[in-house]
C-alpha cells in the first residue's frame, strides 16, 4: 500500500518523499549496452585509481571528508579545476567533466557555481548541508537512463550559467534569481523514470493519477525537489515566507519545461519582443525570462559542438527506443518517435531542430541582441542540422541500394526457375 506520497509542509506546498512511487522496471526488457559514455562500475574502476573511486563512493553516500570540503582528490583536482575555470564557455565538455569527477559532475558543478555567484555567502548557506542536498539530487537521477540522468542535469545547469551571464539579463538579476535558475536547472528532471507522460497516462501510473494527467513528470520533479530541500534543511534558516516563495518559484520554473507548453511560452515571448514591453526591473518579467532561459538550456543539445550534440541525440533516441520496446512487449501502441524500425535518429533530430529548437533560439537571440553566444549557438544548430541531413541522405541511399540489390536478386532467381534451373 503506497499511501499518499505527498507531504504538506509548513509552507503549504505539497512535496513528495524520495522513492515514493513504483519504479519503471526496465529489467523487463532485454537491456542493450549503450556504446557511448555509459559504462559499468567495473570498467570505471579500472580507468580510475582506487583512491579516486573510493573517494567518489564516499561522496555519493553523502559522507563528507573530514579534512577538506574539496570535492576532488589531488590526482585529478587540477584537470577538473582547469575545466571549471572555463565553465562559462559554450564548448564546455560535460562528458569529460563527468569522467574527471568520477560521475559527480552535478554536485561539483553546483558547488562551484554557488561559490562563484556568491550565493553561499549571500544566503548564509552551510556548505556541508548544501553538499548533502546536492548529493541527494544527483542520486535521485537514474544513471540507467541514457538521456534523463545527472549528466543531462549538469549540462543544463552549465548552459543556464552561460545564459545568466548574458548582459541583457545579467544586469537585472538578483541573487535569488540566480539561485532559482541554477537550482531549477539542476533538479528539473530529478527522478525521471525514462518514459514520457503519455506512457504514464496509458499505463494508469500512480503519478498520472496523482497529478491528474497534467504536467505529470514536471510536477513530480518539482515536488521531489521540494521534498529534498525540506529533508536536507538547506533553507531552514530562512524566514517562512521566503522559503515559500522559493518553493513556488522553483515550481513555476520547472513546470515551464513541459514541452506541451512550448507554443504558450514562445507566443508570449514573441509578443513581448514585438511590443518591446519587457521590463526586467520588474520581478514577474525577470521570472518569465528565467523560464525561457531554462527552456533553452533544457533543449540546447542541438546547439552544442557536433561531437557532443550527436551523442546527446543518440542518447535521447535510445531512451525513446527503450520505451517503444517496452510498449511493444506489453502489446501497447508504440508512441511517436519510439519505433526503432521506423523512426531514425537523423529524422527525429531534424524534426526536433526544425519545429522546437530553432523557433525558440531565434527568439532568444532577438532578446539577447544577437550576442556572440547566441550567434554561436545558432551557427552550431544550422551546421548540426546539415550533418543530420547528410546522415539521413546516406541512410536513404544505403536503403535504396539494398532494395535494388534485393530486387535484382529476386529477378535473377525467377529467371533461373523459369529456365528450369535450381537455386
Amino acid at each position: 500500500m503506497l499511501g499518499d506520497a505527498r507531504l504538506r509542509g509548513q509552507t503549504g506546498v505539497l512535496s513528495e518523499r524520495r522513492g515514493s512511487y513504483p519504479f519503471i522496471d526496465f529489467r523487463l526488457l532485454n537491456n542493450t549496452i549503450y556504446s557511448g559514455e555509459i559504462g559499468t562500475k567495473k570498467k570505471l574502476k579500472r580507468l580510475l585509481s582506487f583512491q579516486r573511486y573510493f573517494h567518489a563512493s564516499r561522496l555519493l553516500r553523502g559522507i563528507v571528508p573530514q579534512t577538506s570540503l574539496y570535492l576532488l582528490d589531488e590526482d585529478y583536482l587540477g584537470q577538473a579545476r582547469h575545466m571549471l575555470s572555463k565553465v562559462g564557455l559554450w564548448d564546455f565538455d560535460i562528458f569529460l567533466f563527468d569522467r574527471l569527477t568520477n560521475g559527480n559532475s552535478l554536485v561539483t558543478l553546483l558547488c562551484h557555481l554557488f561559490n562563484v555567484h556568491g550565493l553561499i555567502h549571500h544566503f548564509q548557506l552551510d556548505m556541508v548541508t548544501l553538499h548533502r542536498f546536492l548529493v541527494m539530487v544527483q542520486e535521485d537521477y537514474h544513471s540507467q537512463n541514457p538521456y534523463h540522468n545527472a549528466v543531462h542535469a549538469a549540462d543544463v545547469t552549465q548552459a543556464m550559467h552561460c545564459y545568466l551571464k548574458e548582459p541583457k539579463l545579467a544586469n537585472f538579476l538578483t541573487p535569488l534569481d540566480i539561485m532559482l535558475g541554477l537550482l531549477a536547472a539542476a533538479a528539473h528532471d530529478v527522478d525521471h523514470p525514462g518514459v514520457n507522460q503519455p506512457f504514464l497516462i496509458n499505463t494508469k501510473h500512480y503519478l498520472a493519477n496523482l497529478y491528474q494527467n497534467v504536467s505529470v513528470l514536471e510536477n513530480h520533479h518539482w515536488r521531489s525537489t521540494i521534498g529534498m530541500l525540506r529533508e536536507s534543511r538547506l533553507l531552514a534558516h530562512l524566514p517562512k515566507e521566503e522559503r515559500q516563495d522559493i518553493e513556488q518559484q522553483l515550481g513555476s520554473l520547472i513546470l515551464a519545461t513541459d514541452i506541451n507548453r512550448q507554443n504558450e511560452f514562445l507566443t508570449r515571448l514573441k509578443t513581448h519582443l514585438k511590443n518591446q514591453d519587457l521590463k526586467l526591473e520588474d520581478a514577474p518579467d525577470r521570472h518569465f525570462m528565467l523560464q525561457i532561459a531554462l527552456k533553452c538550456a533544457d533543449i540546447c543539445n542541438p546547439c552544442r559542438l557536433w561531437e557532443m550534440s550527436k551523442q546527446w541525440g543518440e542518447r535521447v533516441c535510445e531512451e525513446f527506443y527503450r520505451q517503444g520496446d517496452l510498449e511493444q512487449k506489453f502489446d501497447m501502441e508504440i508512441s511517436p518517435l519510439c519505433n526503432q524500425q521506423k523512426d531514425t535518429i537523423p529524422s527525429i533530430q531534424i524534426g526536433f531542430m526544425t519545429y522546437i529548437v530553432e523557433p525558440l533560439f531565434e527568439e532568444w537571440a532577438n532578446f539577447t541582441g544577437n550576442t556572440p553566444l547566441s550567434e554561436n549557438m545558432l551557427n552550431h544548430l544550422r551546421r548540426n542540422k546539415t550533418k543530420w541531413r547528410n546522415l539521413l541522405h546516406k541512410q536513404h541511399s544505403s536503403s535504396s541500394r539494398s532494395t535494388d540489390h534485393s530486387v535484382q536478386k529476386t529477378e535473377h532467381e525467377e529467371q533461373t526457375l523459369n529456365e528450369g534451373g535450381t537455386l
